[in-house]
């Protein structure tokens, strides 16, 4: 009964997928020849042409990556009533690029019904040898309150990221970890490698070991085991190859190997870590993830819709065999200038049923958490979360930037009030 509700939570989320159209309207060849010469020129001039769209600012990134984002080109025919719709959506998604600071698209010059576009663009700051300090429970109260804010629960070290590499909006990422885990990670991405801007990839590898494991739950608190000696080893090599046939649809493809082992202390504490009761699981999985966004801000949407949907297969072998599917949509809408509502819907399945923990965490995990509920998690095979916010903007400046930058001279800063309810069954 419970896999039937949570089957029909899955239909009823991913039919919440909104499908578009366009209709073109066709006129009647006879009816063009009888409009007068007057309203041949009124309906002229019911419509603008593109004459050129001259691009400033962007000093490393490729002309090609923004053009790409704009949903109109030089000679296009533009209707008078679609132009401002037009500029602010091509203002949203070269902001959705996450290549700029600021960007602002505008009509610059016009000459009878031709016009001139400008897109003024401030880049961001690409390289990034940042300082890494972050906890490793699941949330800030976990860390505060059960475990002490014990600071052997930290990861630190050093992030050497350069985003934008040759101005593709290609990232590379080399990550330097100490402490809870040790940790080496470098991470290549390129979202376009054909001339049809359409196909890219990201390929991989992590090498990481800690002492400390989370080897089981009870009463839906972790439990964690702590030695000396390295508790768990990670090896992962993965690439993925990716498909954005334009601005809002985008399709994943991705494999990984991975190698795993546990200590003999886990293996005693629980010896259905891993299937097989193996302290050694090497594993190859496949994952396609399909992406929709058609919203303002992506990092934080306040209008629009959203919509995330995975499937997962672990392993080759009917031992370590796993199938996963899992959705998560995103609904904003403005309520006033400075308020919105933020609906949020996440549903996962996993199968086959079996009681090895490696394929139990189900909510209290990643995205998967419910707020108030912060010290629980809930093993599973199927589970869902609806979650509602509402955000306030209570104040808001902008600090001018107290060393001298051409692009970077102004750091604006937002502040929300948010109020919320979850609700989640697992």
């Amino acid at each position: 009964m419970r896999m039937r509700l949570f089957i029909s939570f899955m239909m009823v989320l991913l039919s919440s997928v909104v499908l578009y159209a366009q209709e073109e309207t066709v006129q009647d060849s006879t009816a063009k020849t009888s409009l007068s010469l007057s309203e041949r020129v009124a309906m002229r001039s019911m419509y603008q042409v593109v004459g050129d769209i001259q691009l400033n600012g962007n000093k490393k990134t490729r002309d090609f990556i923004i053009f790409r984002e704009i949903p109109f080109k030089k000679g296009e025919r533009i209707a008078d009533n679609e132009l401002d719709k037009l500029l602010e959506l091509a203002r949203q998604q070269i902001m959705n690029t996450l290549l700029f600071v600021d960007v602002n698209v505008y009509v610059a010059a016009k000459k009878g019904n031709v016009l001139i576009i400008n897109v003024d663009l401030k880049e961001r700051w690409y390289f990034f040898p940042t300082p890494y300090f972050r906890l490793v429970d699941r949330n800030f109260n976990q860390w505060w309150v059960d475990q002490k804010r014990s600071l052997d629960r930290v990861n630190y070290g050093i992030k050497f990221i350069q985003n934008n590499t040759t101005g593709r909006n290609d990232n590379l990422n080399i990550w330097l970890i100490n402490g809870y885990t040790q940790q080496f990670t470098i991470r290549y991405d390129i979202p376009f490698i054909d001339k049809k801007l359409t196909k890219g990839f990201n390929i991989g590898f992590i090498r990481a070991n800690q002492k400390e494991l989370n080897y089981g739950t009870a009463d839906n608190k972790q439990l964690f085991n702590r030695q000396e000696s390295v508790a768990r080893k990670f090896t992962k090599v993965d690439f993925t190859y990716s498909y954005r046939p334009d601005v809002r649809n985008r399709h994943y493809f991705k494999i990984s190997y991975n190698d795993e082992q546990l200590s003999d202390t886990i293996l005693q504490l629980n010896p259905n870590y891993f299937p097989g009761s193996k302290a050694r699981f090497r594993y190859i999985d496949f994952n396609y993830q399909y992406k929709y966004y058609n919203v303002d801000y992506i990092p934080y949407p306040s209008k629009g819709f959203q919509l995330e949907a995975n499937l997962y297969k672990r392993g080759l072998t009917k031992e370590s065999n796993l199938w996963q599917t899992s959705v998560r949509a995103i609904y904003a809408h403005p309520l006033s200038k400075n308020a919105f509502i933020h609906l949020e819907g996440i549903g996962i399945v996993k199968l086959p049923r079996n009681d090895v923990f490696f394929n139990q965490r189900l909510l209290g995990y990643g995205l998967n958490q419910m707020r108030g509920l912060e010290y629980n998690v809930i093993d599973g095979i199927a589970g869902g979360i609806i979650k509602t916010t509402l955000h306030k903007q209570i104040f808001g400046f902008i600090l001018r930037n107290p060393f001298p930058s051409k692009t970077h001279d102004k750091i604006p800063f937002r502040f929300f009030l948010k109020a919320y309810g979850d609700l989640g069954y697992g």
